[in-house]
This record gives structure tokens, sequence and C-alpha cells, in this order.
């Protein structure tokens, strides 16, 4: 069996203010009903012989997750990290769970938030690798360069193993530009794409002679492990004492089974708003535009808009993306130093940092449309058969207005049905509970009013979710 692994970690903070730490750039709707993450698991479908995907994530993501893989129409496996410690226990927890389903599976893991636009060119040599790693082999793929780049590790190939596929002869760190134009030249060099294939037996056997430690600490993470409401969670106190390490400088640097497989592929690990301007479709000013933009007299110009209009005049050479509470301007030369907006927001302890409009929950998502001195307005989606938690407020009322679709309102003990442009209202401290009994989404209105607002004035009484 070939299981794709799909690494949901990092929070993409070079790509503020779509992506935020509460709202990765792999969650983020670059493209109208089209994330990174949407993306890579459709790519995952394609893959000859595949199992569903195994996903792995943080507690704080897991919902997002779950709802792109739904809107794919897959069901996956989500394991649920308590700590961040890498990508080398993370595949190692992903192998463990292919292993216990076939002592033959092969992985082949993809970091969820990269971009590739020759699908049907790398499911062709994504076989290969698949080839090697039935042999043994543990196999990266590597891209093949088209520049100088400093921001990629690189890889030297060794001798030739087949058609396709080489040895490793070493890793190169992120090189000067002098030192990137050398390897340029030689023709021995590939772009480190973070894309590897290998049998989970053969991974966790390598795990085990380099980093005993860690091998142990995953094993014991991954026997005491829970299956709640579809998501499987690790044992926090077990998964603590596990080193902290990637698969490069775990296992890949130090193995004698490591393979290389070349991709001349069109290819971009997004790390930037100006990855996004080199991989878009230009117009006739050079410009990449993304939503509702005017721009007059602007050039080589990367402008995005989710929602209101983005007016530009005499621009050259600039980033411009606009999101429902933050605009965010910059030379595209220098967008890389994004994360120091980012730094000083959270030195300032402001929402912008973390918190994004658009919030995902087991049951559906709410997204912030205003708010103001003691009110906030939102339109909330119910996925059809999802509750909300049975709960009150101290601090707040609420109005809710439907829009689409059909509501089941408790209040108290009494419950209604409203349907499209009908409402409600629950007074402060009131018990109630939303439900969606029907067939399709539910989206609604809600106005909250009162002298506090935060998301902690929640008190769950009962909760489908185990949420407190």
């Amino acid at each position: 069996m070939i299981f794709p692994v799909i690494l949901c970690g990092g929070s993409g903070t070079r790509l503020w203010p779509l992506s935020r730490s509460s709202y990765p750039k792999q969650f983020v709707q670059f493209e109208k009903n089209r994330t990174l993450f949407k993306d890579t698991v459709n790519r995952a479908k394609k893959i000859r012989n595949s199992s569903e995907p195994i996903i792995i994530c943080n507690d704080a993501h897991r919902f997002y997750a779950k709802a792109n893989l739904l809107e794919c129409g897959v069901a996956g496996t989500i394991i649920v990290e308590p700590v961040a410690k890498n990508t080398a226990p993370a595949i190692a927890l992903g192998a463990l769970f292919a292993e216990q389903l076939d002592d033959n599976s092969v992985l082949v893991v993809m970091p969820s938030d990269h971009a590739i636009l020759e699908e049907d060119r790398f499911a062709e040599l994504l076989s290969e690798a698949i080839k090697l790693a039935e042999k043994d082999f543990l196999v990266t793929l590597g891209i093949t360069p088209t520049h100088p780049a400093t921001g990629f590790g690189y890889i030297e190939t060794g001798s030739q193993l087949d058609n396709a596929g080489f040895t490793i002869k070493r890793f190169v760190e992120k090189p000067t530009l002098s030192k990137a134009e050398e390897m340029l030249q030689s023709g021995n060099y590939l772009w480190n794409s973070g894309i590897f294939v290998f049998k989970a037996s053969a991974y966790l056997s390598e795990l085990k002679k380099f980093e005993k430690e860690m091998y142990e600490a995953c094993e014991q993470t991954w026997a005491n492990r829970k299956i709640v409401n579809e998501f499987c969670f690790l044992d926090k106190l077990a998964f603590n004492t596990c080193p902290s390490n990637s698969i490069d400088y775990a296992v890949m640097e130090r193995t004698q089974k490591g393979a290389v497989v070349p991709l001349p592929i069109k290819w971009n690990d997004l790390g930037a708003w100006s990855a996004f301007y080199d991989i878009g479709s230009k117009d006739k000013d050079n410009n990449v535009t993304k939503g509702d933009v005017l721009a007059v007299d602007t050039h080589n110009s990367y402008i995005h808009s989710t929602g209101r209009l983005v007016s530009t005049i005499g621009l050259d050479n600039i980033a411009v993306i606009e999101t429902k509470d933050s605009v965010f301007v910059s030379p595209l030369s220098r967008v890389q130093e994004t994360k120091n907006i980012v730094e000083r927001l959270k030195k300032e302890n402001r929402s912008e940092a973390v918190l994004h409009p658009l919030v995902y929950r087991p049951w559906g998502s709410y997204e912030g449309l205003a708010h103001g001195d003691r009110f906030q307005v939102k339109r909330i989606i119910v996925q059809p058969g999802e509750q909300l938690s049975l709960q009150l407020h101290y601090h707040r009322a609420e109005h809710w207005i439907v829009v689409e679709g059909t509501a089941e309102v408790q209040i108290g003990d009494k419950k209604e049905l409203l349907t499209e442009n009908q409402s409600t209202f629950i007074p402060v401290g009131s018990v109630h509970r939303l439900r969606n009994p029907g067939k399709l989404p539910l989206v609604l209105i809600e106005v909250q009013s009162g002298s506090y607002l935060g998301e902690d004035d929640i008190v769950r009484l009962q909760d489908d979710y185990k949420r407190v």
C-alpha cells in the first residue's frame, strides 16, 4: 500500500496578513475554493494505488484540515501533534500508522504548502521514486534548479542508480549567491524539495539507528494514542520527551540508503509574496492581480484583494495584500521581511498577528464582518447535521438572522425552527444551542452586543466535540 503523508506544520508568517499562526498559508484561499492543502490532497489522490492520506497537524489546525478534506471528498486520517517536534518525529508517527496496516507500506511524504504546476510529470517521476523505495532506498525528490536561488537547500547528486535516480553525495545548506551560481553551472546539484518516498519500515529502521531516543519516544507516543471523533490524539507526556529534529538532519544526511530523483518541473515552496508573483499569470503590464483590483500606470507588481476594491496608481515592483482587518504594502524585493511586522505585532499584543477573520470549528466556520464599541457582527456557517455546543454567555446577548438553510434554535427549554429571513434573540445568560437539521449548509448573521465580546465568554454545558 502507498500512503500519502501530508505535513501541516509551520505558520507562514512571511505571507502575513493572509496567513496567520491560527490560519496558516496551507489553509488560506489564495484562489476561489482552492487552498494549497486541498491542492496537495488532490495531488495525493492521483498517486496510483494510494490509500487515503495521513495528515499530521497540530490541535489548533485539525478542524481546518478536516473541513478541507471534506471539501475534497476524502476521509483521511488526522494525527494531532500535542506539540511541534519538527519533521522527523512527525513522519515517524505516519510510518507507525502505515506499518500497522501493511508491513511493506510505502510513504509519500509531502509538505502541504507547496505549488507544483506540472502534476502529470510529477506523478510520472513519483512512480520512479516509488520503485527505488521498494528496493529499500530512502528517496528525496530534487527540483532541477532554474536560477541560483539562495533561499533553498541543495542536494549534490552522486552515482546514477537507474534511469531516474542517483545516490546522494551530500546536502548543502542555503548558499551564498556566488556559491549558488557555482552549483548551478556544475549541473550536479538539485534544490531540496522536502518531498520524500520510502518504506515505513526502512525509515523507522534508520531512525532507530541514528536517533534511538526519538524512535522510542514516538513508539511510546503511538502506543498511547486515543481516537476521539475521527481524530487520532497522541500522548502529550510521551511526546514531550521526544527530541525535535528535521528528517534531513536526523536521517537523510546520515543514511547510506539515500537516493534522489530529479524533478525538472515548475515548483515553488511559496515562502514569500514574491513567489506568488513569480508563478502568477502576468497581465500586459507584468502585474499579477487577485480579486477586485484596479491598477493604473502600475507595473511588475503583485496586488491581492480578498474583498474590498484595491486601486493603485504609479506603482512598480510593489506587493499590496488586503484582508478584512489589515493591508500590507512593500517593495517585492523586501517581502521576506514580513516576519518583522508579525514580530512587532506580537510584541504589541495585537490580535492581527495570530487571529484571522475566518475561523474554522468542528461544526463549520465563522467570519468576523464588523466590530466596534460593545458590538461585533459575524457570518456563521453550520454544516448539515452539525450543532454548536449547549452554552451560555455572561457578558453578551446575540441576535441570529438566517440567510440560507434551516436553523434549529434552542433557548432554555424551548426549541424552534427558523428559515430564510427569520431571526431570534438570545438574552445574556440564556442557555442556548444552534443546530443545522437540513441537508444544505446553514448560513446566518450573528450580531453580538454587550460589555465583553471575547471568545472566552463561552460556558459549554454539553459539547459533541469534547471541548471545554
